[in-house]
C-alpha cells in the first residue's frame, strides 16, 4: 500500500482462508514462483513456466518443475532457488491441508497416477497430501519469506479451546 508504505503478503491460513500478513520492505522486493514447466523454446532457448503465468528464460540449469525460484521484483532476475526435496520446509497449497506448514518427509511415486507427499508440521503430526499441492518455502527448516503467527500449525479442537482460555 504506497499511501502507507506497508507490505502485505496473502497466504493461506491453516483453515483454508486467504490472510493478510504484513512484511517488511526486504522481503517486499521478492517472489517465490513454483515452477510448472521446464523446456526448450524456440531456436533451442530453455525456459520455465511458473505457476503465476510468467515465463523465465535462461533458467539455472538445476532447477527442475515443482522447484521454487526467489525472483528479484525490481530486476525480474533469479535470486534463489528450492528444490523440491526431502526435509525442505513446505506450505500446502491445496487441499484438506491447505495453509499447513511443515517439512517434506517422503514422496511416493505412482507411475500413471498423482504422487503422494508426506509432511511433517512443527507439532510432529504427519498427514499426505498430492505432490502437487506443495509449495517449498525454503531450504532446510529456515523459510525465506516469513510465515504469520502459528506457523501453519493446524490445532485440534481442545488445542483452539484452550489457546481462547488462555486469552480471555
Amino acid at each position: 500500500i504506497e499511501a502507507t508504505q506497508e507490505s502485505f503478503r496473502i497466504l493461506y491460513n491453516v483453515k483454508g482462508r486467504f490472510q493478510l500478513h504484513r512484511i517488511d520492505s526486504s522481503e517486499s522486493s521478492f517472489k517465490l514462483l513454483k515452477v510448472k514447466r521446464a523446456q526448450l523454446g524456440p531456436g533451442g532457448i530453455p525456459f520455465i513456466s511458473t505457476h503465476d503465468g510468467r515465463y523465465i528464460r535462461y533458467p539455472h540449469p538445476d532447477i527442475k518443475v515443482n522447484d521454487v525460484v526467489k525472483l528479484n521484483l525490481e530486476n525480474g532476475k533469479i535470486e534463489d532457488h528450492v528444490p523440491f526435496a526431502i526435509g525442505n520446509v513446505v506450505m500446502i497449497t491445496g487441499g484438506r491441508n491447505l495453509g499447513r506448514v511443515g517439512i517434506l518427509h517422503d514422496i511416493e511415486k505412482h507411475p500413471g497416477s498423482a504422487d503422494v507427499a508426506h509432511v511433517e508440521d512443527l507439532a510432529h503430526r504427519t498427514f499426505a497430501t498430492l505432490s502437487s499441492n506443495v509449495f517449498p518455502l525454503g531450504h532446510g527448516s529456515k523459510p525465506l519469506i516469513t510465515l504469520p503467527t502459528g506457523g501453519g500449525v493446524k490445532l485440534t479442537v481442545l488445542e483452539q479451546k484452550r489457546q481462547r482460555e488462555n486469552r480471555e
